[in-house]
């Protein structure tokens, strides 16, 4: 895209190893709770579709589990088998068609396990819930400590259900690339299955994978070895993290730190810097939820780290992104409920920025036809 001032960065390519993204604006995963037995269907692809016709350089899919007991719902995406490969292949050729990269999140739900969606506050599932089809099962995590009171406790992990959970990771990932994903995310953060390995809070193990810092994150860094290793060398591999806990937590911002030298150095090319999820009884406060209130942590790991970051939490104003990119306080923003709100986002951020060409960003259909109205050139009555 042209401007005659100075060209955004919000706009500016971003090269990840293979990958060269149109801009820098990214859809955020956001759950669906609209699968069938972990497999995409129609409301996937519209949904992510029109992030993609809106002009975002990134789409992610939703937080996918990587085995059927990692996922907190029975309608949470998964890709553990090659019929859930088939339907997000359609998509994922839909949403580069539009010059969107598609992007998949990994991740595995651990303790939180065998619930209800979002608006029935992921109450556990019951034997009422077994008399209708849907049983509910016991999760799995570094120590049997239940994820919320109403539900039961999990299985502590042996070693050897260490060793199944990286390889299925690693496998999601194979299965990832087949599907014509070009970016792959691991969730590690609110408080999905490595985030409770991280923290001291949920991980209270005295073996090899608990105990001190390096022990707890023995576990994280091993899933990311196996999936590098099994994702393709030319495509980007993303970590999502929790910066701190949540109010009450123990694991911090130099914990995060240090985590985050540890991801680069095993090929970890950029930084989904979140927070929350365990909470426990310490000093450390809640967040206040106002916009930007995640991006000094992708400020401080980008510095402290070395590591490419991405900004995320409540972003909405373009030039309050813009703002961030230019102060070196991340390198990709990520919006969710605002893209809901407005999948052409991209497109009118665009234009508040000055950007002349900004209706490029929708696909040759949509541009042509609103070019000729801004110019005043009419049509007849077939369009």
């Amino acid at each position: 895209m042209t401007n005659n001032l100075a060209q955004p960065l919000l706009f500016t390519p971003l090269t990840l190893r293979g990958v060269t993204t149109r801009n820098r604006i990214v859809v955020s995963p956001m759950c669906q709770y609209r699968s069938n037995d972990g497999r995409p269907n129609e409301w996937h692809l519209v949904h992510l579709g029109r992030m993609a016709l809106g002009g975002a350089g990134i789409v992610f899919t939703e937080e996918t589990a990587v085995e059927p007991r990692g996922r907190k719902t029975y309608d949470c995406a998964g890709i553990w088998n090659e019929r859930q490969v088939q339907g997000y292949r359609r998509i994922t050729d839909f949403v580069r068609s539009l010059g969107s990269i598609p992007a998949i999140q990994l991740g595995h739900c651990g303790r939180r396990a065998g619930t209800h969606g979002p608006m029935q506050n992921f109450a556990a599932l019951t034997d009422a819930d077994a008399k209708i089809g849907r049983p509910p099962w016991t999760g799995i995590a570094p120590s049997p400590l239940r994820g919320a009171p109403d539900m039961a406790a999990p299985l502590e992990m042996r070693v050897d259900d260490i060793k199944i959970v990286v390889e299925a990771f690693a496998e999601a990932a194979k299965r990832s690339a087949a599907a014509g994903f070009d970016i792959c995310e691991i969730h590690g953060a609110h408080g999905y299955l490595l985030h409770q390995f991280l923290s001291p809070v949920s991980n209270q193990r005295t073996d090899r994978y608990g105990g001190d810092r390096a022990g707890r994150m023995r576990f994280a860094l091993e899933v990311v070895e196996a999936v590098r290793r099994d994702w393709p060398v030319d495509k980007p591999l993303f970590f999502r993290l929790s910066a701190v806990d949540g109010k009450g937590g123990l694991w911090d911002e130099d914990d995060t730190v240090a985590l985050s030298r540890e991801l680069v150095q095993r090929g970890v090319d950029m930084i989904d810097c979140s927070s929350g999820g365990i909470s426990g009884d310490s000093a450390m406060p809640k967040l206040a939820n106002v916009p930007g209130y995640q991006v000094h942590f992708a400020e401080r790991v980008r510095r402290d780290a070395g590591a490419r970051t991405m900004a995320v939490g409540l972003l909405s104003d373009p030039r309050h992104c813009e703002l961030i990119l230019r102060e070196g306080k991340a390198d990709l923003v990520a919006l969710a409920r605002e893209l809901m709100l407005r999948g052409d986002w991209p497109v009118q951020a665009a234009k508040e920025l000055g950007l002349s060409d900004y209706l490029d960003l929708f696909p040759a259909d949509y541009a042509w036809r609103l070019k000729r109205r801004e110019t005043g050139l009419g049509f007849t009555s077939s369009f």
